[in-house]
């Protein structure tokens, strides 16, 4: 019934810029915390930033100063700029957001994960 679709993945050079962004669809009533998580082969996956529904903001420290989360509430989305790439930010990028579903007359929250856009900075 929800669904997180990322777009904006890529091949980019050392020091170059992509934007992922990420849309929530389906049957929602309520958005909370929305955030980008990052993974790679062998390694757990990693919160790289995150927003909560009134914009207060959180990221990494090996992404701050390059990395900036936004989100449109109207929308549904949630955007992740990336500057001054580095190959160790090569990685497959997840959406997650923390959607609330009314049920009758109850909201019934879970957390909801896209199916990842691979990020690879390489020359």
């Amino acid at each position: 019934q929800v669904q997180l679709v990322e777009s904006g993945g890529g091949l980019v050079q050392p020091g170059g810029s992509l934007r992922l962004s990420c849309v929530a669809s389906g049957s929602i009533f309520s958005i909370g915390a929305m955030g980008w998580y990052r993974q790679v082969p062998g390694k757990q996956r990693e919160l790289v930033a995150a927003i909560t529904s009134g914009g207060n903001t959180n990221v990494v420290d090996s992404v701050k100063g390059r990395f900036t989360i936004s989100r449109d509430n109207a929308k549904n989305t949630v955007n992740l700029q990336m500057k001054s790439l580095k190959p160790e930010d090569t990685a497959v990028y997840y959406c997650n957001a923390h959607i609330g579903i009314l049920r009758i007359d109850v909201v019934e929250e879970s957390e909801y994960w896209g199916q990842g856009t691979q990020v690879t900075v390489s020359s």
